[in-house]
């Protein structure tokens, strides 16, 4: 229409500034974020621009998920989509729908995941969660582990960390041992064992193992067992430390866990720890400390 910019603006209850604005772009400064983005990618190939723009704010950028995202498409930089699974609410009344975790140290989750070295020999990866700070509170690798092996990982963290209320797992044989069981009806606590055939219902372990197989296992190759041992310590502080969680308001497990009010650990009797002496085991009985 043959009208002035002062008269269309005047009609449509405008100022006239919004049409003469033209954006003001620090090409330098947006050249420095594009190469942050890219170390960024290079270090952590799995994570979207969202996860991305979380990084860049811890390192002290300015930004919002909208300029990462143009910027991310600009560079043609992309994550393959995963095919997701079905939610589904669970049968029993251990899952983790049905009862979930409240605080801190209320329930914990345990599980395996196997891989391989580059030589095809077997590695075995115990990892224990913290269901509501989703902090990793142990990642043990080794060549199998038992349920002895298991029972010393549980102890550390019961004289370290204090002892929680449930613990949910499956029923592997590692977890449905005399021993473990034993253990934990002396320090006080409910083992949630899920209905066979059903992971879902312990989801939280099967949601940290999906990112440890993904950004982990799937990307490196270990040559031996000390290596995945390596790598599982540098996981275990990157997953605590430094790898914000969607679910917390991309905050660290450590930075979440850190505002959580204290919950005082249940009275629980003393905890029995075991030391080999040659043949013979000696039991000694020290207190829990929460």
């Amino acid at each position: 229409m043959d009208v002035s910019q002062r008269r269309a603006c005047q009609v449509l209850g405008q100022p006239r500034s919004t049409q003469r604005y033209e954006t003001q772009r620090d090409l330098e400064a947006e050249q420095r974020l594009v190469n942050e983005m890219h170390e960024l990618v290079r270090k952590y190939p799995r994570y979207g621009y969202r996860m991305t723009t979380a990084k860049l704010r811890q390192q002290g950028w300015h930004v919002n998920f909208k300029r990462v995202y143009r910027l991310w498409r600009l560079e043609g930089f992309g994550v393959p989509k995963k095919t997701r699974k079905k939610r589904r609410l669970g049968h029993s009344g251990n899952s983790c729908v049905r009862r979930r975790a409240e605080h801190k140290d209320h329930v914990w989750a345990w599980d395996f995941i196997h891989d391989r070295t580059a030589i095809g020999k077997p590695l075995k990866w115990l990892a224990i969660t913290d269901e509501y700070t989703r902090e990793c509170l142990a990642l043990e690798v080794d060549r199998s582990i038992t349920s002895d092996h298991v029972l010393d990982v549980l102890t550390n963290l019961f004289l370290t960390r204090g002892v929680p209320q449930h613990i949910r797992s499956d029923n592997g044989p590692e977890f449905i041992a005399r021993a473990i069981r034993h253990h934990g009806e002396q320090a006080g606590l409910e083992m949630l064992y899920i209905k066979p055939g059903a992971p879902w219902e312990n989801g939280f372990a099967e949601s940290f193992f999906s990112r440890l197989r993904d950004e982990l296992l799937n990307v490196e190759e270990f040559m031996n067992l000390t290596e995945a041992r390596w790598f599982a310590q540098r996981r275990l502080h990157e997953y605590n430390e430094e790898r914000p969680h969607s679910s917390l308001g991309y905050r660290t497990p450590s930075e979440f866990a850190a505002g959580c009010a204290a919950t005082s650990a249940p009275a629980t009797p003393a905890i029995q720890t075991r030391h080999s002496l040659g043949e013979e085991e000696l039991t000694t009985t020290q207190p829990v400390l929460s």
